[in-house]
């Protein structure tokens, strides 16, 4: 017998279209959101659209406006400064591990992956550069062979794209990013897993700094400092 594998509920679509629509800037940040005009826009009841705003206002994707009812959140340095700081205690041991466990199958994996974020590079394609950026970031999850890696870090990546779609109008980062990863995916590959870590960190670092500066400052912040990982050489 073949094994059977369950359609998305409603609810699921639901929030699936909700949160690719916020992610993807089609809602903008201080959109007002009522279960009535994104039911109408979904063609389906209010009920699941109840239920998938919901979720998503405890995932931070929407936030009360007021009497307005529900609005999409605004994109908020504090908060992307906390995943980058996660991410900064995640990765590279993430890196590492891969540099011990990768597959050849895994490596093959990642150059196609960088291959694609070229590609994108290549085309100015926002899109393809989020897509490929996510999706290189899983892989290194994934060859790290911890499976918590790759839980964790899921939902947080979409807050990051977000985020990214303003850090990628400046070209040249854009390149940056994927040499970066192509060095990555490169340390990986000759097993050296102090190296991988060390240009992990750095990566980040960079990222870190680039998404603070390219989103909206509240008085609240915290200043923009750059981790001693930038500008450091990475083991080799």
């Amino acid at each position: 017998m073949e094994s059977l594998t369950p359609a998305p509920t409603i609810v699921e679509q639901a929030y699936r279209a909700i949160l690719d629509a916020i992610c993807e800037g089609r809602l903008e940040p201080g959109e007002r959101l009522t279960q009535e005009s994104v039911a109408a826009k979904l063609s389906v009841s209010r009920q699941p659209v109840g239920q998938a705003l919901l979720l998503l206002k405890q995932q931070k994707f929407v936030t009360e406006a007021g009497r307005r009812g529900l609005m999409v959140a605004p994109l908020d340095r504090d908060f992307m400064r906390w995943i980058y700081e996660l991410r900064l205690g995640i990765e590279p041991l993430a890196a590492t591990l891969a540099a011990q466990r990768a597959t050849p199958a895994e490596l093959t994996r990642g150059h196609d992956l960088v291959a694609a974020g070229w590609r994108a590079v290549r085309e100015a394609s926002i899109a393809h550069l989020i897509a490929s950026d996510m999706a290189f970031h899983m892989l290194v999850y994934e060859m790290s062979g911890n499976g918590l890696f790759t839980d964790t870090m899921g939902q947080l990546w979409n807050h990051l794209r977000r985020a990214m779609r303003e850090v990628l109008q400046h070209r040249e980062y854009r390149r940056q990013i994927w040499t970066e990863h192509d060095q990555i995916l490169r340390a990986i590959g000759e097993r050296n897993g102090e190296g991988a870590a060390a240009l992990a960190r750095a990566h980040l670092a960079n990222a870190a700094v680039n998404v603070a500066l390219s989103l909206p400052a509240t008085a609240t912040d915290a200043p923009v400092t750059v981790p001693a990982a930038v500008g450091q050489p990475a083991p080799r």
